[in-house]
C-alpha cells in the first residue's frame, strides 16, 4: 500500500488554455497565422484581450469568441505548428505528473473552450484520454482555410462548460481547475464541488477570489488531496526568506524550483527577524544578520539557513542543530576578492598613495620618496591561515614578500611560508600585519593596545576579517601617534544595517587609512559565485537530502533518489534510534533499497531509501520515535 490515498481520485475536470499549457492556444495560433502582416501584433493583441476579458467575465464568452475568430485567418496547416509549439509549453507540473493523468485517465476529463484540433494531440500525449476532451471544433473550407467555428457545440455558447459538465451526469464528487471564471461557473452552478484556481502560468484576481483553493500549480492541487504525485511537498508551499541584497542568481535560483521568495534589501534586527521568520522553510543572510536562540524559537517551519558569506558566527550553529535546521555557508566562494582588496591595501598604503593622492585633490605637488616603500622583501605577518590566507600567502609570496602566520590550529604552509608559534612573536616581525579570524566571541578585541605596542614602529595594519576583533580606539590611537603607519579596515563592530544609515567611527579622518564599507567580497564575480553556489546546496538539501557542505549537520552526499521514495529522519543523537528505527521497518516489511546514518555532537541523521509501498501507519510509527527531531519524506 502507499501513503498517499488508495481511494480513486473524484472526477478532475481541467482546462486547457493557460492551464494544462502556459499560454492560450487561440493567441499563439493569430501569432503563427499572421507572421508577416503589417498589423499582426495590433490584432493579436485584440484578440488577446477578448479572451482576457472572457476569462474574467467581464463579457459574453460567445461574443468574445466570435469576434477572435472573425479576426483570426488561420488553416490547418498553422494548426500543425500550433500543436508542435505547444507541446513545448505544457505546464511544468502537468508534465511532472503524467504518471497520475496516465493512471487516473477515466476520471479525467479536458473541458474547453479551446479547440480539439490542437487540444487532443497535446493531452493524448500526457495520458488524457480523447474521448475525455470536449471543446469547440473549427469549421475548414475546401483549402483548408478555418472559415467558421460549429455554431452547434454547446462550447460555442454561454455557460457552455456547464452544459457539457451537465451532460456527462458525473457521479461522485467534481473538482473543476482553471485560471478562467467559466471554470468557477461549473462550481457555481452546483455541478463541482470544489473550484481550484489554477495560478501557474496566470493569475486573475477575479478567479481567484471566487476560489475555494488556489492551486499555485498541479502539484498544489495533487498535495491537497493526499494524490500520488512526482513531488513530496509542492514547491510553492516552502517560502524562502532572503536578506542583505543578495546576488540576483540566488533569488532566480530558487524562483527556477517553484519556491516562493520573498527577498529584502538590508539586515533584520533580531525583533524584526522573529516576526518575518514564521512560516520560512530556507532563510539566506549575510553578515550583518544575527539568527539568535531566540530567532530561532520562533522558526516554526525553519529547515535550512544559508550564509552568502564564509562566516557562521553570526547564526547560533548548536542550536539550530539541535532543531534540525542544517546551515551552509561559502567557504571558498569570495576569497580571491578579499585577497585583491588585501594586497591592493597593502601596496597603497605602504606606497602612501592614499596621503599623496589627498595632497593632490588639494592642489598639493608633494613628489617626495620620504615614506613610500616597495612591498618586495617586507614580511607579512597573518593572523589566522584559512582559505583566505593561504591564498594572500601564494600572491604575496609572488610579489617577493616574506610570508608568516600565527594560527591556533595546525596548518599545512603553503610555498616558504612560516608558521610562528605565538601571536607575540607574529607581532613582533611583521612589516604589514594582516587579520584573517573569524567571529567567535573569543576573538573579542584580540588585537588591542598592548598587541599594537608589541608591533614594529609603521607597521601596516589590515583588518579584512571580523570588526570585533580589533579595539577601534586602540587602532586610532596607535595611528595617531605613529606605531601604526597605515591601515586598512573593511570590517567595524558596530555597521549601518542599510546604506542610508550613516556610519561612524573614530578611524573617520584619519591619515592613510583605508576605509571601506565591508566590501572584502563584494566583487561581481564573488557575489554571483556565492549566489550560484549556496543555492545549490540548499536545494541539494531540501531536493535530495544532501547535507554535504553543512557546517552544523552530520555530513552525508547522497545519490540521486531512483523508484523509491525517501525518509529522512533527523534525532538526537542519542543511542538505539537507529535499531528502533530498523525495527519498525521489519515490523511493516518495508523493503530497504539504501540506508545511510551520521552523527554529530548533538543529532543524528538517518537517510532511508525504501519500496514506495508503505502505509501510514508506518509513517506515523517513525515520526513517533523517541527522539525524533524532524521528519521527511522525498520522492
Amino acid at each position: 500500500m502507499s501513503t498517499l490515498t488508495l481511494n480513486p481520485p473524484p472526477y478532475i475536470i481541467i482546462d486547457f488554455d493557460s492551464t494544462f499549457t502556459k499560454v492560450e492556444g487561440l493567441d499563439e495560433l493569430a501569432a503563427i497565422a499572421l507572421k508577416g502582416h503589417p498589423e499582426r501584433d495590433q490584432i493579436v493583441q485584440k484578440i488577446s484581450d477578448l479572451t482576457n476579458k472572457g476569462m474574467n467575465g467581464e463579457m459574453s464568452f460567445a461574443d468574445g469568441l466570435r469576434q477572435r475568430i472573425a479576426l483570426l485567418k488561420a488553416n490547418r496547416s498553422h494548426i500543425e505548428e500550433l500543436v508542435s509549439f505547444l507541446r513545448t509549453k505544457v505546464s511544468d507540473s502537468f508534465k511532472r505528473n503524467t504518471q497520475f493523468l496516465t493512471e487516473n485517465a477515466e476520471q479525467i476529463f479536458i473541458v474547453s473552450s479551446g479547440f480539439k484540433e490542437f487540444i487532443v494531440p497535446v493531452a493524448t500525449e500526457l495520458g488524457i484520454l480523447a474521448d475525455h476532451v470536449y471543446a469547440n471544433e473549427f469549421l475548414f473550407d475546401e483549402e483548408g482555410s478555418i472559415v467558421g467555428i460549429d455554431e452547434e457545440n454547446v462550447l460555442s455558447m454561454d455557460g457552455g462548460k456547464i452544459k457539457i459538465l451537465s451532460a456527462l451526469n458525473l457521479s461522485g464528487d467534481v473538482y473543476a481547475i482553471g485560471d478562467g471564471y467559466t471554470d468557477y461557473e461549473l462550481k457555481a452552478s452546483g455541478l463541482a464541488n470544489r473550484f481550484y484556481a489554477f495560478t501557474e502560468n496566470v493569475e486573475r484576481p477575479k478567479v481567484t477570489a471566487v476560489a475555494d483553493h488556489i492551486a499555485t500549480s498541479f502539484d498544489d492541487f495533487l498535495y491537497d488531496n493526499k494524490f500520488s504525485r512526482s513531488q513530496s511537498y509542492p514547491k510553492s508551499r516552502i517560502k524562502v526568506l532572503l536578506l542583505e541584497n543578495v546576488h540576483p542568481v540566488a533569488r532566480k535560483a530558487f524562483e527556477d524550483e517553484g519556491f516562493n521568495v520573498e527577498f529584502v534589501k538590508g539586515a533584520l534586527d533580531e525583533d524584526e527577524l522573529c516576526e518575518r521568520i514564521k512560516d520560512v522553510s530556507i532563510i539566506g543572510i549575510r553578515s550583518k544578520t544575527t539568527i539568535t536562540k531566540r530567532v530561532l524559537e520562533h522558526a516554526n517551519r525553519l529547515m535550512a539557513i544559508g550564509a552568502f558569506c564564509i562566516g557562521t558566527n553570526q547564526i547560533d550553529l548548536d542550536e539550530a542543530a539541535k532543531k534540525g535546521i542544517a546551515v551552509f555557508n561559502a567557504p571558498y566562494s569570495n576569497t580571491r576578492s578579499v585577497v585583491e582588496l588585501a594586497v591592493g591595501e597593502m601596496i597603497l598604503l605602504i606606497r602612501n598613495i592614499v596621503g599623496k593622492s589627498n595632497q593632490l585633490h588639494k592642489g598639493i605637488w608633494d613628489k617626495s620618496a620620504n615614506g613610500s616603500f616597495e612591498v618586495r622583501g617586507k614580511k607579512l605577518g597573518m593572523v589566522g591561515y584559512g582559505s583566505i590566507g593561504t591564498q594572500l600567502s601564494v600572491v604575496a609570496e609572488a610579489l617577493g614578500m616574506e610570508v608568516y602566520f600565527y594560527d591556533t590550529v595546525e596548518k599545512l604552509s603553503i610555498g616558504n611560508a612560516k608558521k610562528v608559534n605565538t601571536l607575540e612573536e607574529l607581532l613582533s616581525i611583521s612589516d604589514v600585519l594582516s587579520l584573517h579570524v573569524d567571529g567567535r566571541k573569543e576573538n573579542t578585541n584580540m588585537i588591542g593596545k598592548r598587541e599594537f605596542d608589541l608591533m614594529k614602529d609603521g607597521v601596516i595594519f589590515l583588518n579584512l576579517s571580523r570588526g570585533h576583533v580589533v579595539d577601534i580606539k586602540a587602532l586610532a590611537d596607535a595611528v595617531k601617534s605613529g606605531k601604526v603607519a597605515g591601515a586598512g579596515v573593511d570590517v567595524f563592530p558596530k555597521e549601518p544595517k542599510t546604506n542610508d544609515e550613516m556610519f561612524e567611527s573614530e578611524l573617520l579622518g584619519l591619515p592613510n587609512v583605508i576605509l571601506t564599507p565591508h566590501i572584502g567580497g563584494s566583487t561581481e564575480e564573488a557575489q554571483e559565485n556565492i549566489g550560484h553556489f549556496v543555492p545549490s546546496k540548499l536545494l541539494e538539501f531540501m531536493n535530495n537530502g544532501s547535507s554535504y557542505g553543512s557546517v552544523n549537520f552530520p555530513e552525508v552526499q547522497l545519490p540521486k533518489l531512483k523508484d523509491s521514495h525517501r525518509l529522512l529522519h533527523i534525532h538526537a543523537n542519542v543511542p538505539g534510534v537507529l535499531a528502533k528505527l530498523n525495527q519498525i521497518f521489519a515490523k511493516n516489511n518495508i523493503n530497504i533499497t539504501g540506508q545511510y546514518l551520521k552523527t554529530n555532537e548533538h543529532i543524528g541523521y538517518v537517510i532511508v531509501d525504501i519500496a514506495k509501498d508503505y502505509t501510514e501507519e508506518f509513517i506515523q510509527e517513525v515520526k513517533e520515535v523517541e527522539g525524533t527531531i524532524r521528519f521527511r519524506m522525498l520522492y
